[in-house]
């Protein structure tokens, strides 16, 4: 059998649009895909120039023949270009052409064919994430930390105020909270913006390996050492070191970290030479360091050094109100990342979101929406793509009795659960502050005008708390 001869129901079986036009640019023959695209019937387009389809990607120039129609025919193929057509109902259909020229046996050109793929329906959903961006006042936040509650502006007023300052900073915060983020926005506000950032995780390499990352080492210095290493503070040099996890560091590293933050000054592991370095430090740890030095694990002349500006990151339950914005943030990543046309959460699925706990913080939150990316298949996430520990919690129900149902099987009354669990999480804060507005917004993460709001919402005033 010559499959040859049965060319054009294989190319009708083509998703994407297929013409093939001759060597003055006019048009062989067009595929289904190609004429429901176009608007134009085959017969239509028969004979008749390229031209008709207006194309923006083409360079026609329109003196003969070949290469001296088009300079396609003079480049021999175009690859993956995005281009706008015109159809027959004067629309602007963007695509991505990919084009070749054709030969005959004598190498003379006889024309070409090109595949047109419609992009008009991702250009459609990168308009619908605008417009949700837009909406919902998404942008990539503070140097890429995204938050609008009290507690975050005032983190970020902290950032602000000590960034352009050599002060040593010490983050502290729960696993997960994006203290990194918070070192490397200190880094980028302040003067050393331009020069290196170097961040080590003082927790996952071992004492001996540690000494030779951070002041480096010279050949022959312990087994293995076969060449010369510059360590990490030599490397971020004029810039910010970071140390992660600092309360991680042994006791015998800590006596000669110390050393270099006040001599300023480091020696490779095997060598007696000084090396002088200017760098800016800023340390991280979840752990209470305090506790740390009373059980002598660390040492608290060190403490002090490092501690000379603490800022705390807040745990993602005390900033509720950006629960939704974050999810948003990622979701854009998730839909960038892996051309899905998703979204966003149904309100089922965000009301679950919003009433889980999150004791792995942002770190959790992100790893539940990419999860949730893998299992959705529409434009939207729905409680069922959620991991199963998120909608198996046990949440508070409406009746007011206290009694506990799991998240999985409230459906359409999530929504009114998150609104009941606000309502009574400003009582307490309320409670607690003795009626002080101001005093339960900073309690709750939230703005004053939120406890307003929320006061007036749900009809609550000082006297009957």
């Amino acid at each position: 059998m010559d499959i040859r001869k049965y060319w054009r129901p294989i190319i009708d079986s083509v998703q994407d649009g297929i013409i093939i036009v001759d060597a003055g640019g006019n048009f062989v023959a067009a595929n289904h895909c190609a004429q429901l695209m176009t608007g134009y019937l085959e017969e239509e387009l028969m004979g008749r120039s390229c031209r008709l389809l207006n194309c923006t990607g083409c360079e026609i120039k329109g003196q003969g023949m070949g290469k001296d129609w088009c300079g396609l025919f003079s480049a021999g193929f175009v690859q993956d270009k995005k281009c706008v057509i015109t159809a027959a109902d004067n629309r602007a259909i963007p695509i991505v052409k990919t084009a070749t020229v054709l030969f005959d046996g004598k190498g003379e050109i006889v024309g070409a064919v090109e595949t047109l793929k419609d992009i008009s329906e991702n250009i459609s959903y990168k308009d619908e994430l605008a417009s949700i961006r837009r909406i919902y006042h998404i942008d990539d936040g503070f140097h890429g930390i995204v938050g609008r509650t009290l507690v975050m502006q005032n983190l970020y007023e902290h950032i602000e105020s000590v960034a352009s300052l050599d002060t040593p900073v010490m983050i502290l915060g729960e696993s997960g909270t994006g203290k990194e983020m918070v070192a490397k926005a200190l880094h980028e506000t302040g003067n050393r913006a331009d020069k290196p950032f170097v961040k080590v995780n003082c927790a996952a390499l071992s004492e001996s390996i540690l000494e030779s990352e951070l002041f480096g080492h010279v050949k022959g210095a312990y087994t293995g050492a076969d060449v010369d290493r510059v360590g990490r503070f030599e490397a971020a040099h004029t810039g910010t070191i970071f140390l992660d996890e600092i309360g991680d560091i042994p006791l015998s590293v800590q006596v000669k970290l110390l050393r270099v933050l006040e001599e300023r000054m480091i020696q490779r592991v095997g060598e007696n030479k000084s090396i002088p370095i200017d760098v800016r430090i800023i340390t991280a740890t979840n752990k209470n360091l305090e506790a740390l030095i009373e059980q002598e694990k660390f040492r608290e002349d060190l403490f002090f050094r490092i501690n000379v500006f603490p800022m705390t990151c807040p745990a993602l339950r005390l900033r509720r109100d950006d629960i939704t914005l974050i999810i948003q943030h990622f979701i854009s990543i998730h839909a960038e990342k892996t051309g899905k046309n998703i979204l966003g959460f149904t309100p089922q699925a965000m009301g679950v979101m919003v009433s889980y706990s999150w004791p792995g913080n942002i770190r959790e939150l992100r790893n539940a929406v990419e999860y949730a990316f893998v299992l959705a298949k529409g434009k939207s996430i729905r409680p069922e793509h959620l991991p199963e520990k998120i909608l198996n919690q046990k949440v508070i129900t409406f009746d007011g009795e206290g009694t506990f149902e799991s998240a999985s099987s409230l459906s359409q009354q999530t929504t009114v659960i998150v609104k009941h669990s606000a309502r009574d999480a400003l009582i307490n804060a309320l409670k607690k502050t003795d009626g002080n507005q101001t005093k339960a917004a900073k309690y709750l993460g939230v703005s004053r005008i939120t406890v307003w709001k929320r006061m007036k919402k749900y009809n609550i005033t000082v006297k009957n708390r």
